[in-house]
């Protein structure tokens, strides 16, 4: 149930996110936020009073992606500070903000509008654990169907080189190599050839738009440079050549692909990254019943996967699935990775972890 404890109390759940990934400066942000925000400007009173499940809409998100976007800009010297990391005391932080919060009081309130699109190819690595696996069991050639798609950045899966514990993947001349921190065995080393890549977004985002571009750059977390760095080349690799990326809801998308004729010795791979928790029930539902049923027609000339990597909240890190048909489509945990895949680590979560307490509403179901 909304309530403005529940609503402060997301951001101290983002966090214990941003302290285990890292981000000791958007810690600190969060923190000075779930304590100071109060209703002396539109922006606050309307987070606090959200009416969603603030976790699940990625409220936290939505809210310092706008303050980024300030420091991008040049627009608040002082916020810029605190975003760098020179301001670390917590009622200097609290004093910015609350200031922050009325003099750019319009200009942040439509990021407050929809979630975040944080359209991170680092992600790639961690999908491509997932889409080995599938090549594995069934063959090395893989038509891949994402929704959630953003951008289109991790479209460009095909063309990025990963080296995933020494096991190298893709094309040797990328312009971009995501090597992840590896965590355990090495990636087993498969032959894969991704010979299809098409996705959807309900709100596709064309990241060749110096605007779109600016906004993506501001859900980057500003303690990571290189992130911004590889962004930017990936959008180059856009505009060179784009990628084939519809508008549409994911789940009337998923049954009209899964309804097109499949190759011989192809692979169908559905495929989504932090997706899931945008969806309204009632299209995760079709999802689940639209792959159940194309399970049932798989058969070995024409086999079915799906690769996802969508969070454990509770344990601030995101896992990575596959399930496959023919066969009893059991979701099988290939890897677990940092929510932006700066480190990956091979097989499922340590039997003995531990994380935080969530509010019902907050934890996912796929």
């Amino acid at each position: 149930m909304s309530s403005e404890e529940n609503n402060r109390g997301a951001f101290m759940i983002q966090e214990y996110y941003c302290r285990n990934m890292d981000a000791p400066a958007y810690a600190r942000l969060c923190t000075a936020l779930a304590k100071g925000l109060n209703r002396d400007s539109a922006v606050g009173a309307r987070v606090v009073d959200w009416p969603g499940e603030p976790t699940r809409d990625a409220l936290p998100l939505r809210l310092i992606g706008g303050l980024h976007a300030l420091v991008l800009a040049g627009r608040d010297p002082d916020l810029s500070a605190v975003f760098e990391g020179r301001v670390t005391d917590p009622d200097a932080i609290e004093a910015v903000l609350a200031r922050t919060l009325i003099a750019h009081d319009a200009e942040l309130m439509p990021w407050l509008d929809g979630p975040p699109q944080t359209n991170e190819p680092g992600r790639s690595a961690a999908l491509m654990t997932g889409l080995l696996e599938v090549a594995r069991r069934h063959g090395p050639r893989i038509e891949i169907l994402e929704i959630g798609s953003s951008a289109g950045l991790n479209l460009m899966i095909d063309r990025y080189r990963f080296d995933l514990g020494g096991t190298l993947v893709g094309p040797a001349d990328a312009p971009i190599l995501i090597r992840p921190e590896w965590r355990g065995p090495p990636a087993p080393v498969v032959p894969i050839e991704i010979v299809a890549v098409r996705g959807c977004d309900i709100q596709p985002i064309d990241a060749t738009d110096p605007v779109a571009e600016a906004r993506l750059t501001a859900y980057v977390w500003a303690e990571k440079p290189d992130r911004i760095a590889r962004l930017k080349t990936a959008i180059a690799m856009l505009r060179e050549r784009p990628v084939q990326l519809d508008r549409a809801d994911a789940a009337d998308w998923v049954e009209a692909r899964l309804a097109e004729p499949q190759a011989d010795g192809v692979t169908r791979v559905l495929m989504h990254s932090v997706v899931w928790q945008y969806l309204p029930e009632a299209v995760a539902e079709r999802i689940r019943a639209a792959m159940k049923a194309a399970g049932e027609r798989a058969t070995p000339e024409r086999p079915l996967g799906w690769v996802m990597m969508e969070p454990d909240r509770a344990l601030a890190h995101q896992v990575v699935r596959v399930r496959t048909w023919p066969g009893d489509g059991v979701a099988q945990i290939v890897a677990t990775a940092h929510a932006h895949a700066a480190w990956i680590k091979a097989g499922p979560p340590e039997p003995d972890a531990t994380g935080i307490d969530l509010p019902a509403g907050a934890t996912l179901s796929i």
